[in-house]
């Protein structure tokens, strides 16, 4: 870990020293640190908002954007989209510096006007938006893997929602003991999908208690090829054979991709 990346985790712990407010979720030398940060920013009426941050600086930040989720009882999904949207944006400003600190001060002072413009905007500003992300424009798709799922109706249901409130594509595959992950969007949406996948209590343990997900990896992630297939819906599939599964992949242009890592999991 950089040592401007160590000082800047220092401070923000120094600063989010309340009860709740600062957790380190994940440290890792090839993912970067995940953190969750507890705040409250003031939105209509003066009433405070709180909101739950969590924050994944990969491994070369600040010389990339970080990862960014926001969360709140008090806002719908469609307005924790927006507002990260506009943290991203800001970020971009923030570029090669440590910036979570001047972010988590920039939403609370900002969170009213925000919410005060409309929840979808015209296609002007969404336009500006993602081409402004120099860094993670175009379509990237990503392959995960799933060790397990216990509660498994409730566990799809959450995977097609998080994918729909993203806007990602792609496929939730079953094939006897393999479950795979295929998700094609916005390279900050799917960083958003991994954060959420990492941090909620998305499954049940062996003794019937809620927990977060710990058994994922990520096979595969890149920019989509012109070879790849653009998939128009994310769908949930279940598959009674290899060849079957095969098939699905070589269909979407991905051979080489289920040669070498989908295949190393039946071995």
């Amino acid at each position: 870990m950089a040592e401007l990346v160590r000082e800047e985790l220092s401070a923000l712990a120094a600063i989010f020293c309340g009860p709740h407010e600062w957790e380190v979720l994940s440290r890792s030398e090839t993912d970067g640190t995940v953190f969750r940060i507890h705040t409250k920013a003031e939105g209509f009426m003066d009433a405070d908002i709180p909101l739950e941050l969590v924050f994944h600086l990969p491994v070369n930040y600040p010389s990339c954007l970080p990862g960014i989720s926001v969360n709140s009882e008090r806002l719908t999904r469609a307005q924790c989209v927006t507002v990260k949207e506009k943290l991203l944006e800001q970020a971009e400003n923030l570029m090669s510096e440590p910036m979570v600190h001047e972010l988590v001060l920039w939403i609370q002072q900002n969170l009213r006007h925000i919410l005060n413009q409309p929840e979808t905007g015209s296609g002007n500003e969404k336009c500006t938006f993602s081409t402004s992300t120099t860094m993670d424009d175009g379509l990237w798709i990503t392959l995960l893997h799933l060790d397990h799922m216990r509660a498994k109706t409730k566990y799809v249901k959450t995977v097609e929602k998080w994918a729909s409130d993203l806007r990602l594509t792609g496929r939730l595959m079953f094939m006897g003991k393999i479950i795979l992950i295929l998700l094609q969007g916005d390279r900050n949406n799917l960083k958003e999908y991994l954060i959420l996948q990492k941090t909620s209590k998305v499954d049940v343990d062996s003794s019937g208690k809620k927990c977060k997900e710990k058994m994922i990896s990520v096979l595969f992630e890149t920019k989509v090829q012109t070879e790849h297939k653009r998939f128009l819906a994310f769908e949930v599939k279940e598959y009674s054979a290899l060849d079957e599964l095969q098939k699905e992949f070589e269909t979407a242009g991905l051979k080489k991709l289920f040669s070498e890592f989908v295949l190393a999991l039946v071995k």
